[in-house]
């Protein structure tokens, strides 16, 4: 899944989907050593990359 994000989402604005109710959004900046970093309103996220369900582009 690394290589597919950093392949296909880096400097895209995505949606990730983690279960239930814990989605994030923002740009990917970084994916690498197992875990995804999204920005949004000069704010970083940093999730798990083994913890995602799904990842999709957002508008």
């Amino acid at each position: 899944m690394q290589a597919f994000i950093a392949e296909h989402y880096m400097d895209k604005n995505v949606d990730v989907y983690c279960g239930t109710k814990d989605t994030f959004n923002g740009k990917v900046i970084a994916c690498a050593d197992g875990v995804l970093t999204l920005e949004k309103d000069d704010k970083y996220t940093h999730i798990a990359i083994d913890k995602i369900i799904a990842i999709w582009m957002s508008d």
